[in-house]
């Protein structure tokens, strides 16, 4: 039985705005009140509803175009070693080089067919533990390898080393290739801008939480000079080997094991000034000397900190987040008012994501806000 709206019914069309509550709203008595389902790709334009309509939701699948995906995602298309294979069960299928992983990822909630053969013939696959944590299970699967990645705006070639550890990491996150294809042509061009003006000054980058060093390498290979800070002594030093591995000038890089808002704040005491600042905070985690960072309570004070250390005409603002809580809209909400506010220039903010190879769609794996001047 078709539903009927109620002759007193408002029959204005709904507008949904991203991140709307999109609860369905109770009409007539007898209407049908299932939420109207939203997929990627979907027309947006609000449906005006006759009387006596048929309101079940219509459902269009649409593989991602590629304006698609400019408009919604930045992806991290430009891999060579390293895909996406599938996604089912709360697991990808990666290829890292010549080897295929198995891991956990909290964003596939759906249970599609494990049909790539690959699913069974893995090098490692880590289990996830129901008590927490994991652990790995290899086969035929080194305890290192290296994989490559170009910065084809700028044609320079990153290389990395991975190696499987706790928590089911190889040390290298490939969604953020994308960040280090934006920023890194940002520095090479302000380099070039320089050169012809006769200007001599460096390119100043601070690199907070830097992890491996990914971030790092790809702003000092594009001539930047880089401070690299992170907690984790281990995490430095596998960074500076995947600097040499890429090639990167030894003078082209600092490399601090501190806790990073401490460091800021000497920095601020000290004078010292940067064009640009990179920041991958974690959600939770500890300093070298036990100090406890809750993303939640600590970033954006550290955005107002770091506020202080840029030159007075800085380049870009790069702030990444893993965490639920910190979604596009926020970041951008918290650079705006701190960076925007003081320099002028832009900000947006997007999730991040990797293409999944059988499918065609695209993973999502966190988000980034970005300022530049």
């Amino acid at each position: 039985m078709r539903p009927r709206c109620g002759m007193r019914q408002n029959l204005r069309p709904r507008v949904l705005r991203i991140g709307q509550n999109l609860r369905p709203r109770v009409l007539g008595m007898r209407q049908n009140l299932r939420p109207r389902v939203l997929r990627i790709g979907q027309n947006l334009r609000p449906r005006v509803l006759g009387i006596g309509q048929n309101l079940r939701p219509r459902v269009r699948w649409v593989v991602i175009c590629k304006d698609l995906k400019v408009r919604n995602m930045w992806i991290a298309e430009n891999w060579k070693d390293y895909e996406v294979i599938d996604t089912s069960c709360g697991e990808k299928l990666e290829r890292w080089g010549d080897f295929y992983l198995v891991r956990p990822d909290p964003q596939v909630i759906w249970n599609t067919q494990k049909i790539n053969k690959k699913w069974r013939d893995f090098n490692g696959h880590y289990h996830r533990s129901n008590k927490g944590g994991g652990e790995w299970e290899f086969r035929s699967l080194p305890e290192e390898w290296k994989i490559g990645y170009d910065l084809k705006k700028i044609g320079e070639h990153l290389t990395f080393c991975l190696k499987p550890f706790a928590f089911k990491h190889t040390g290298v996150f490939p969604e953020q290739a994308v960040n280090w294809d934006w920023f890194s042509s940002i520095i090479k061009e302000e380099i070039d801008r320089r050169k012809s003006s006769g200007e001599e000054r460096d390119i100043k980058v601070l690199n907070l939480f830097a992890y491996t060093g990914g971030a790092t390498i790809s702003a000092a290979i594009a001539g930047a000079k880089v401070t690299h800070v992170d907690a984790a002594k281990g995490m430095v030093a596998w960074a500076k080997e995947n600097a040499k591995l890429s090639g990167v000038p030894e003078t082209n890089v600092r490399w601090l094991v501190d806790d990073c808002v401490k460091f800021v704040e000497r920095e601020i005491r000290r004078g010292n000034k940067y064009d640009a600042i990179i920041m991958d905070p974690p959600s939770y985690g500890r300093g070298p000397k036990g100090e406890i960072w809750k993303i939640e309570e600590s970033v954006y004070p550290l955005i107002e900190l770091t506020a202080q250390i840029l030159t007075d005409k800085p380049l870009f603002y790069l702030v990444n987040s893993y965490t639920t809580g910190l979604q596009p809209a926020v970041l951008s909400y918290m650079i705006g008012s701190v960076i925007t506010k003081r320099f002028g220039g832009t900000v947006e903010a997007s999730e991040i994501g990797l293409p999944v190879t059988d499918s065609g769609l695209v993973l999502p794996c966190g988000a980034s806000g970005r300022w530049h001047a």
